[in-house]
């Protein structure tokens, strides 16, 4: 019988064969590493036909790279692939585990090696943005000089966490979740393969259960495959002698859905970068799922009703101001009541938000005052704005000539306040500011025809 038949829909042999088990103690996430470009699956935007990472590879022309993306998306693998497409020397170490005498001892003797039979030494350093400043900078000297070929692999922002000079001598690229087909595909390999997979083992895998592996992996190869190696040796065989992968079994062999969410990393700023951009777009459904997955994620409640009180001030503004109000509040339920019952009027204030008139017309006018006294515009106070309630103040003509806007009509006069001219604040004509802009409009017209300290008609 052809071992694709042996997954599917509940597909067997009428004669099984004898029961084996996986031919080596390596799990099979690790067993099922690929060997070259043709068995690497995923990461088609950096190694599909023509991208720049899949023709320095075949060209043999890498230098210096360093891998940034999610645990399980083969930054390790395509290392390894590298190093037998370019027949390297692959030399692994550890940012957790490796020191300053390690480095000194692969570099070396990556330089005699290059000097003696011309190889080239491809250094994987994994978890690189675990090593220091210092150690970091061991490695710039040789890495520049060519004497070994870097890639480092990270899970977190490269530009962050690794530093400057190592960043601007290597290429980044992000790694991205692997999708659902592409691990389906994996799957599939891992229950046809003799040699390293478990093509050997009697296994009926049905469809929705290798569906479900692929799904609630979340982009991630090694918990997919090692989840299905769970199936396989830990499910007891049905009455046909095959061992039945089933949607139930598949469901207790892999956990749902870890959520990638690092307290002081790229999560935790992306998701919350995600949040307010969609509260400013005006996209409440968005909006509650990055909230949710913020709450999931244990995020500091007040962390997030900080973020939503900006949010209010900065994108919807004078448009609603009802909207600051309703995010305060918000910010002292949570405090007040605690998870899980924050949720709720954080809720409330990110629906609010984001379905509220917009105008961001309040921020771009203080960073128009701002950059004015930045730039040394620094008027004096006119003299009849300074204080006068003092003894002296009279002498020096302070106070004098200020008129008491509530004793004019409308409780307006026409008045100078800057002793320049200049406009900072525009309004728009969204929700509320529509009539500010009303009143404003009204009283800048009587400024440009009325003599200061005369009373408007």
């Amino acid at each position: 019988m052809a071992q694709d038949e042996l997954f599917g829909s509940k597909t067997h042999a009428e004669t099984p064969p004898e029961p084996q088990h996986s031919p080596s103690p390596a799990p099979l996430a690790a067993r099922m590493r690929p060997r070259n470009l043709s068995e690497y699956v995923g990461q088609g935007h950096i190694l599909g036909p023509g991208q720049l990472l899949r023709r320095a590879i075949e060209a043999d022309r890498i230098q210096s790279v360093i891998f940034y993306g999610p645990p399980g998306t083969g930054k390790t693998s395509l290392a390894q692939v590298i190093a037998n497409q370019t027949r390297s020397r692959f030399e692994r170490l550890s940012g957790v585990e490796s020191n300053v005498a390690d480095m000194r001892r692969v570099l070396s003797a990556a330089a005699n090696r290059r000097e003696n039979t011309g190889q080239s030494t491809l250094l994987f350093i994994d978890e690189i943005h675990r090593f220091n400043k210092s150690q970091q900078d061991v490695l710039l000297p040789d890495v520049e000089s060519g004497v070994v070929r870097l890639i480092g692999a990270t899970t977190h922002n490269p530009f962050f966490f690794v530093n400057s000079p190592l960043v601007s001598r290597s290429q980044v690229f992000e790694l991205q979740p692997i999708g659902e087909a592409d691990l389906l595909a994996l799957l599939q390999r891992a229950l046809r393969d003799e040699e390293r997979g478990l093509g050997n083992m009697r296994l009926r895998a049905d469809d929705d259960a290798l569906r479900h592996l692929a799904r609630v992996a979340d982009g991630d190869a090694r918990k997919a495959l090692n989840s299905l190696e769970i199936a396989a040796l830990t499910t007891a065989p049905a009455a046909d002698g095959f061992i039945p992968i089933t949607l139930a079994v598949a469901e207790q062999c892999i956990q749902k859905k870890a959520i990638v969410y690092d307290g002081d990393g790229d999560a935790h700023y992306d998701t919350i970068s995600a949040f307010i951009k969609s509260m400013r777009g005006s996209d409440p459904d968005a909006s509650l799922y990055w909230l949710a997955k913020m709450i999931h994620a244990g995020e500091d409640p007040r962390f997030i009703t900080r973020r939503i009180m900006i949010c209010a001030a900065e994108d919807v503004g004078l448009a609603d101001p009802m909207a600051l109000v309703l995010a305060h509040a918000a910010h002292q339920a949570a405090e007040f009541v605690g998870w899980p019952e924050a949720r709720i009027p954080i809720a409330e204030a990110t629906i609010y938000i984001a379905t509220a008139n917009k105008s961001n017309s309040a921020n771009v006018a203080i960073d128009a005052a701002l950059a004015d006294v930045r730039s040394g515009r620094t008027l004096p106070v006119p003299a009849h704005l300074r204080d006068g309630h003092y003894a002296g103040a009279e002498r020096l003509g302070h106070g004098q000539g200020y008129e008491y806007a509530h004793a004019h009509p409308g409780h307006f006069v026409v008045q100078d306040y800057l002793g320049a001219f200049k406009r900072y604040y525009e309004p728009t004509e969204q929700g509320v500011e529509k009539k500010i802009k009303e009143r404003l409009d009204r009283w800048r017209a009587l400024v440009a025809k009325t003599p200061p300290g005369a009373s408007p008609a």
